[in-house]
């Protein structure tokens, strides 16, 4: 007894000890797994506005260093003296500038033009480059509401708030929140919606990588499933110049010759990027574009900062990255240096044994690795450095080509070189194929201290797509934009791009539009069926023309305060072959008709399918073959609507309409309105002849009072008119005799006059629909016979005889659905009948009220375009997506254009803010400058690599951050190397 007791008491610390190593293992996991990259988005100098325009910027090894912008109230010629010496002066003309920072589309975000008035340049940039960041990634930045996605941005420039001290008249209250460095990230978060962590770092020139850093701890640890992370510098002010010419740190030509032995200074520059970065596993998952990467290291270097030759010393040996193991090479480092001539700079790569050896970079042989080292001029001295190194060797990896670096004459001589096996890359290489991943190494070293390094690593290819095929039908190509100029200018790069494209798949481009972008106020869609009819629709929204297969919206669309209401008609709508596209191309609408002829075959005797797609028109004659047929067309285009996700706030119905609306409401099961149907056409074909129909412009009481007793009145249609008839009771008998004999009514504008007959068919009638059971309503329905809404259990026998008898009160019956708040009617029919009236209504009352329909008489059965009108409109469909679920990886499609919609106004306001008093000519800029966005012309981030990230440990001895005698120091070594 006592060993079996022993056995178990084992097998239960067994198990115990495989759990905990488990859940160690799960957790050691998560501290280590791999980080993606999944989009990415920026603004540099030099136009570059896109990570694809960078790497062409760095392949054509184009200069991007330009004079000072002049838009931003500095008097350069005031404050320019090529004397170091002097003070409150700058020996520099040039630099890395966003050229045109003004116009900013203030109305998308929900901003103010005031507010945004006060807002630093940053905060701008940041929103727009977060935008092209998430729609880049194939996320609706609408979308993100809620979700549990952080911001982590880097910034270093803090003096937009200087500008506006004191306050000018009417902007008290936001120059604190418009200038403050912490609200960058919060700004974010706030305008779309994100709960995660949010964080604003300034660690001086790493500020960009620590921000990345925090990004993947935070994902790792489970704070956030999604993050942004990144670094922005505008400056507003001169400052860093004046204050780095006195230092003698700058670059007299603004050039920075970085590990050349020409060094003799530094650079600024500005510019935004921002990262979207995921648990590799969450992007699988999700079916973002864009999987894998791996990340990085941080330290911080203490003393040895102060003292450049100390650092020959190695960082210490941290723990192997992500699984980067000792064996693992790198293929290059890029390493951040300032442009000095100091020996041994902590900017120099660590080589020899002493090396950690993740940082050893080597080929395959032990041949030298090409090394990209130093600063590039158009990269900023800010917080966000080093994005844009991350961007090139990102670009680098997919290209397989490592850039050279620029301003290369002569490795400096402050290096021994033939230490190792590192060399610069003075000369663009081929990036060697090999049976391992590409990686490269990215370095940022802050005047702060804190250092950061991250290493970047291909991912495995792509799985190829196979579901991408050719369209075979319509696609709706779908696009809006926060203005008219935009949507012009949205449809003009889509129409490049796909000329630029021949090898994308419309498929894609629709689905992609469909899903991924933010459904804003301007409208437009193009339906097409290949590439030649896709491409003029954008050129003819991009001129302003019109095209039949483009439909826009009149103006700006506000989403329905409430939903649509469906319209069915009574007669009239009919014509031959109606239900012959849609019952081969629709398998929505295919079954719902298929279950209307299993329901109404046995009580006709005649086939409904062959009727209704076949081109015989002679049971257009026949009321009793008309009714049970557009009852039957009816009932399937409405759940052909409801298949895309428009759904029905309300129904009302016309006559005999009013069958398919119960049945639509829920009120009739399919088996009883097909009962009513026939026996009410049964009816109506027995008093065919015995009466006719007219319609009449004219009220209800100028009717009654001129057209005697022997004609009533059938339907209000519309509001009447305010004039009539010069002699009454002549017209009306005319009209009435025109329509005798007649068995197809005609389309009914205001008022029809029946010779009523249908007394005798009551008890017919009511027998015959005894046993009906209707139930509650489950979409409100407005009665026609009644005006008022309906409960559904009274709409029994007695209900639908007085439905055939009584006048139809459509007017009243839609006039209480528009005075509930309904703006938007559909008429489910093949043919607009009520359309019309509905519209006549909506003009004498002065409602803005959208009359949709569906289908058109003898005319293809183009549903896609149905749905276009509803879009752009208001009500939004959920677009037919060709049987995809998420966008191809890697799918090319320009982003959302975001053009400075307000840019007059903001420069027009900024224009009458009074300058404050200066102590000094001009190191304030004036307040009449404008600031703003670049306009966006962005492409496609097809980059692919991994990030790794660990924090470096230090030494106990390596706590003092930099002092400012530390600083003046440097400014001594600086000038002495001079």
């Amino acid at each position: 007894m006592e060993d079996t007791r022993v056995i178990e008491y084992l097998k239960r610390v067994t198990a115990d000890l495989h759990r905990a190593r488990a859940r160690l293992l799960e957790l050691e996991s998560g501290r280590q797994e791999p980080i993606a990259i999944v989009s990415a988005a920026c603004r540099f100098p030099g136009g570059i506005d896109s990570p694809e325009n960078l790497w062409r910027a760095v392949v054509e090894e184009r200069d991007l260093i330009s004079a000072m912008p002049a838009d931003r109230g500095w008097d350069i010629d005031e404050l320019y003296d090529p004397d170091p010496d002097s003070v409150g002066r700058m020996y520099v003309k040039e630099g890395g500038f966003l050229q045109d920072a003004g116009g900013f589309d203030a109305g998308l975000f929900g901003i103010p033009p005031r507010e945004a008035l006060s807002m630093d340049p940053q905060q701008r940039l940041l929103l727009e480059v977060t935008w092209e960041t998430f729609e880049r990634a194939g996320l609706d930045p609408h979308g993100l509401g809620g979700s549990r996605t952080g911001v982590f941005i880097g910034v270093l420039s803090h003096d937009h708030g200087t500008r506006l001290t004191p306050a000018p008249e009417g902007f008290e209250g936001m120059i604190g929140a418009g200038s403050a460095g912490s609200i960058a990230s919060g700004r974010l978060a706030y305008v779309y919606g994100l709960e995660g962590p949010a964080l604003t770092i300034d660690t001086a020139c790493s500020s960009s990588l620590v921000s990345l850093h925090l990004a993947m701890q935070s994902l790792r640890n489970g704070e956030c499933d999604l993050a942004v992370a990144g670094g922005t510098t505008v400056m507003s002010t001169v400052e860093s110049f004046i204050e780095f010419s006195r230092q003698r740190g700058l670059a007299p030509d603004a050039r920075i010759k970085a590990f050349d032995d020409a060094a003799d200074g530094s650079s600024w520059s500005e510019g935004v990027g921002t990262l979207l970065v995921e648990r590799l596993s969450d992007a699988r998952r999700h079916g973002h574009p864009r999987p894998g990467r791996r990340p990085r290291l941080r330290h911080q270097p203490g003393r040895r900062l102060q003292r450049p030759h100390r650092t020959q010393r190695p960082l210490p040996s941290p723990p192997h990255p992500a699984g980067v193991g000792e064996r693992a090479p790198d293929r290059g480092r890029r390493g951040h240096r300032r442009g000095t001539r100091h020996r041994n700079p902590p900017g120099r790569p660590h080589r020899g044994p002493g090396a950690p050896r993740h940082l050893r970079p080597t080929t395959p042989g032990g041949t030298p690795v090409v090394a990209r080292l130093g600063e590039d001029q158009h990269r900023s001295h800010a917080g966000r450095r080093r994005h844009g190194g991350h961007h090139q060797d990102d670009l680098g990896h997919a290209r397989g080509r490592p850039p050279r670096s620029l301003n290369l004459s002569e490795p400096t001589t402050q290096v021994d070189w033939s230490e190792g096996n590192i060399r610069l890359l003075d000369k663009a290489h081929p990036w060697p194929d090999t049976d391992r991943p590409r990686r490269a190494g990215v370095s940022s070293f802050g005047i702060s201290g804190t250092n950061a390094h991250v290493i970047l690593e291909q991912p495995d290819s792509p799985a190829v797509d196979e579901e991408s095929q050719p369209p075979t039908g319509e696609l709706p190509l779908v696009v809006s934009a926060g203005s008219a100029a935009a949507l012009a200018a949205y449809g003009k790069r889509l129409a490049d791009h796909l000329d630029a494209e021949p090898g994308l798949h419309l498929t894609d481009i629709a689905h992609a539009l469909a899903t991924t972008r933010a459904l804003l106020p301007h409208r437009a869609v193009v339906v097409a069926d290949d590439r030649e009819g896709a491409i003029s629709g954008l050129r003819a929204l991009a001129e302003g023309r019109p095209a039949a297969h483009v439909i826009t919206s009149t103006g700006p669309v506000s989403p329905a305060r409430r939903g649509p209401v469906f319209v069915f008609p009574g007669q009239g709508s009919q014509w031959a072959g109606m239900a012959h596209g849609l019952y081969a191309s629709s398998p929505v609408f295919r079954e719902a008709l298929d279950a209307c002829a299993a329901a109404l075959d046995p009580l006709t005797g005649w086939p409904l399918i062959d009727t209704l797609t076949g081109q015989d028109e002679t049971w257009l004659e026949r009321v009793d073959m008309v009714q049970p047929a557009l009852f039957a067309m009816m009932t399937s285009l409405a759940r052909l609507w409801m298949s895309y996700g428009v759904q029905p706030a309300a129904v009302i119905g016309h006559s005999q309409g009013e069958i398919a609306a119960a049945h639509i409401a829920g009120v009739l099961s399919l088996a009883d309105a097909a009962r009513i149907v026939t026996v009410r056409s049964t009816a109506m074909r027995h008093l065919s002849g015995h009466g006719g129909m007219a319609t009449v412009s004219a009220s209800a009481d100028w009717v009654t009072e001129h057209a005697g007793d022997q004609i009533t009145i059938a339907a209000h249609n519309s509001p009447p008119p305010r004039s009539s008839a010069a002699h009454p009771k002549r017209w009306i008998n005319s009209q009435v005799s025109g329509a005798v004999g007649r068995t197809r009514t005609t389309s009914q504008r205001r008022l029809r006059l029946p010779l009523p007959q249908v007394d005798a068919h009551h008890d017919d009638i009511t027998t015959a629909l005894a046993t009906l059971r209707p139930q509650s309503a489950v979409i409100p329905m407005v009665s026609t016979v009644t005006g008022d809404p309906v409960q559904g259990p009274e709409l029994d026998a007695d209900y639908w005889y007085f439905n055939l008898r009584r006048p139809v009160r459509f007017h009243q019956a839609l006039s209480h659905l528009t005075g509930a708040g309904h703006h938007t009617t559909i008429e489910a029919s093949p043919h607009p009948v009520l359309t019309p009236a509905i519209e006549e209504t909506a003009e004498a009352t002065g409602l803005a009220l959208n009359a949709l329909h569906t289908l058109r008489r003898n005319a293809p059965a183009h549903f896609t375009t149905a749905l276009a009108h509803a879009h752009t409109t208001g009500t939004t469909p959920t677009w037919p997506t060709a049987g995809r679920t998420v966008p191809p990886p890697d799918l090319p499609l320009p982003t959302s254009p975001l053009l400075a919609g307000v840019e007059a106004r903001l420069r027009g306001a900024q224009a009458a803010v009074r300058p404050p008093p200066r102590t000094r000519p001009c190191t304030t800029p004036s307040r009449s400058s404008g600031y703003g966005w670049p306009d966006s012309r962005v492409r496609r981030w097809p980059t692919k690599c991994w990030i790794l990230c660990v924090p470096m440990p230090r030494s106990r001895s390596d706590t003092t951050p930099w002092s400012r005698s530390s600083w003046t120091g440097r400014s001594r070594n600086w000038a002495s190397s001079r």
